[in-house]
This record gives C-alpha cells, structure tokens and sequence, in this order.
C-alpha cells in the first residue's frame, strides 16, 4: 500500500529529538490518517512499539485498576499480553481510541515524570471528551491538530517536490505571474483535489487507480462512518439534532445567503436548542463554523456574533459527495467547480484557512449590500479576503479598503481561478495558492508592500 507523506511526518521526528518531550496526544476527525503516519514513525525509530487500541481491544481499560502511576500500568499490561517488551529509553507506548478512555490521560503525567518511555494518543472524535483529557493531564501532554491531506500535501501525493511551496511564495511576493503550463497543471491538480477532497483511503485510491472511479463510492462509506460516529457518541436528542444539522450542510451553502439557518433545519427549530449541535460537529472535527464580525476591526477573537455564522464541510471532498447525482456527474465529466453557486469554492477556502491554523470569520453589513467571505490579519491590519467564482469586479472588497470606516484595513486579497495581479490594493491570486495565504501575510507590511 502507498504511503502518502503527512506534515506529521516532520512534526513526530521534531517532538522525539526535543530533549524534553511530552507525551503526545494527536487529535482529528476519524479515517485522517492519524494511526498510520504514528505506527510508521513508531516501526522506523523504536526497537518496541506497544500499540493499544481501546476500541479493538476494550480488556486494556482495566490497565489503571492498580492506579496510574507508570509501573502499575506497564505491570498490567504485561499481565495481558506477555509478549509485550518493555525496553526503557527505546520504547513507543501508543494508545489509540483514546476517545474511549480518556481515562488514560491522568496516566500522562506519570509518564512524563518517570521518563523512561515515549508515549503518543490518538483517537477520532476527541473533541467531544477533551475536556476530561484536558483537566486529567493539564501541563503533562502536547498537543497536535491533524487533518486530511491539504493541497501541499494532496501535491507531495501527486510527485511534486517540497520546493514548491518555496516557489509559489516566491511568484505571490515578487507579484510574478505563472507561467502559461503552471497554470495549466495547478489548476487541473487543483480541481482533482477539490473534487477528491483530502480523505487519505480516497486519495490513495486515486493515486493508484489514475481515474476517478470508486472515489464516490470511498466518500459516501465515509460519510455514513461520520453519521454512525454521531450515533455513537452524541447522546440523546442530540443524535437527531446533530444529524439535522449535518445533512443540511450542502443545501444551505447552496442559497446566495450562505449564512447557516437554524429555521430551516427542522420545523420550530431554535438557535437556543442547537447551539451545542454546532459544537458537537466542531469538535469532531467534521465541519468548520465561520462567524459574523460585529465589525470589521480588529482583535478578530471575541468580535464576532455568534449566533450568525456559516457551516463549512471540514473536507471539501466529503461536500461533494454529499451533492445531488446531477451536480456529481458535471464535477466528475466537466469539472464543473461552479455547482452549488461559488459552495465549493468557499468550502475548500475555509478548509485552506482552517488547516492552516486561521481562525473563520466573515462580514454582512444587515443594512447594505456589503458582505466580505473571510478576514485573515497581518500584525497592525485586518485584511478581507474574497473568494470569486468568476474573476469579475469584488465590490465590497473595494469598498473595505477605500472607505475611511475601516481604517485597519490597507488592502485585500482575492482568490480566483486566474493568475496573480495587482489592481487598487486588492492582491489576486489563483486559487491553488489558498494554502500559503498565512505564510504570505507574515511578510507584508501594513501598506501591503513587500519587506
């Protein structure tokens, strides 16, 4: 089986060099790749990796019967498995499906203080217990977010060098076009991985077969995975309240006014009665919730109105499999990205932003036409960012950075399906370069000019 290349990679290889590692507990929604890249990294630098699943194998939750101090729970584990080697300094204690015992988080601090074994946590739909991990190992543990393939690594998949991204920044800081073949070949990469999403099973299955086939059928089984995992682990009326939300996703990114309506999700349904749905799914790691500024000011956190917000699929490949047979036979014959009203090109932007550590929010002036997708920010200026279906005029993009109502606001970007320019403060780049919007900005100053 082809193993694709993750930045967990890079990050696992750092955090066991650190002198004074943490145990490690790395959170995301399920089917990310989490336990594949760990059990690689474990069998390429430990003589012994001791793997415990507690979902498989439910016996090792009675491993802390004795308490949790790291003798106790190395004594039962070996009472249940003896072959299990135990070698201090050379051994990886991985427990995976922590979301079934997050009991186990209280033992993190043991280990830590002992120092005699390396230990890493995984485990999908962690966000729904974190905070009983969270209070159980406070100050003992690291943590790490992963999530599907981004478009760097969906391009690593694809055979393309780690240089590219040096490449890209320097065509967006130097305002240089690409060239008429990069073009071509970004785009066309650009639109698999929208259409596929970053989902490895699906990714892979592409990679190996060249065509598209089986990629739908691989979505849906996922889709289906996240709506047991509902089942299983939200509780209650919730289960039918999380669901709504859930499969109302695409239907709702479809209307013009792509702000999620609680109204329309069920009949008499409340804000009040399912803000913690939202929640739910966010924690899970299954859609990104994008919040209403106030005001188009900075600091962004604590400036928003969180009862307005969109709702975003976490991977854009899982939207389209959630779109009608019609919008998926013209994604899949003619690549069709306009379905859906500019959904998914918002969509795979969020998800861009998201995966690159930026926080959501957009603007909806209530009384006017002016409304903005995201705002990302350098050190001093809020900077509006506009995600075109069409490469055509962003009114209210220009309005932001003219009018003197929003003075931290210098200049802007947009993303569309054409090449880099620059026109009247409003920075254009094509859309494979979304990724690398975070990493741009660090080296803009407030005018906007380059250092």
């Amino acid at each position: 089986m082809v193993y694709l290349e993750r930045k967990i990679d890079a990050y696992l290889e750092q955090w066991k060099n650190d002198a004074n590692h943490k145990p490690l507990i790395v959170k995301g929604p399920r089917q990310v790749g989490k336990t594949e890249s760990i059990r690689r990294f474990a069998e390429q630098n430990y003589q012994s990796v001791i793997y415990i699943n507690f979902v498989e194998e439910p016996k090792y939750k009675m491993i802390t019967g004795d308490g949790y101090n790291t003798d106790a729970i190395i004594k039962n584990i070996s009472l249940l498995d003896t072959s299990k080697s135990f070698v201090p300094q050379k051994t990886l204690i991985f427990f995976d499906e922590l979301q079934d015992f997050p009991e186990i988080a209280t033992a993190l601090k043991f280990f830590k203080l002992d120092g005699r074994y390396d230990v890493i946590c995984s485990g999908s739909m962690l966000g729904i217990n974190y905070r009983k991990i969270e209070s159980n190992s406070v100050g003992y543990k690291t943590d790490y977010e992963m999530y599907s393939l981004d478009f760097e690594e969906f391009l690593w998949a694809k055979g393309h060098v780690k240089s590219v991204r040096d490449s890209f920044l320097e065509h967006m800081h130097a305002l240089k076009p690409f060239s008429e073949v990069e073009m071509q070949v970004f785009m066309q990469l650009f639109t698999e991985y929208c259409i596929l999403g970053g989902m490895p099973a699906v990714v892979r299955e592409y990679i190996e077969r060249g065509t598209f086939e089986g990629s739908l059928e691989t979505q849906r089984q996922l889709l289906a995975d996240y709506e047991e995992d509902i089942r299983k682990y939200a509780e209650g009326m919730d289960q039918t309240r999380i669901l709504n939300v859930f499969k109302h996703i695409p239907a709702q990114l479809a209307k013009d006014n792509k702000k999620f309506q609680i109204s329309k999700v069920a009949s008499g349904a409340r804000f009040k009665d399912y803000r913690g749905c939202i929640e739910w799914l966010c924690d899970a790691g299954i859609i990104n919730a994008c919040y209403c500024l106030s005001f188009p000011e900075l600091p962004l956190k604590g400036n928003y109105d969180d009862t307005k917000y969109k709702l975003y699929m976490a991977d854009t490949g899982l939207l389209v499999a959630m779109l009608d047979y019609e919008a998926q036979d013209d994604l899949r014959a003619n690549k069709n990205l306009g379905v859906y009203k500019g959904a998914l090109y918002e969509n795979i932007a969020a998800e861009a932003l998201k995966k690159a550590g930026c926080g959501l929010y957009y603007y909806k002036k209530d009384d006017s036409t002016l409304e903005e997708d995201f705002f990302m920010r350098t050190a001093e200026s809020l900077v509006p960012v506009e995600v075109k279906a069409t490469n055509n005029m962003a009114r209210s993009l220009k309005t932001l950075i003219s009018s003197e109502k929003y003075p931290e606001i210098k200049f802007g970007i947009k993303v569309v399906g054409g090449n880099i320019g620059y026109n009247d403060g409003v920075y254009t780049f094509p859309y494979f370069c979304t990724f690398l919007l975070k990493d741009y900005l660090k080296r803009v100053k407030v005018e906007g000019n380059m250092d």
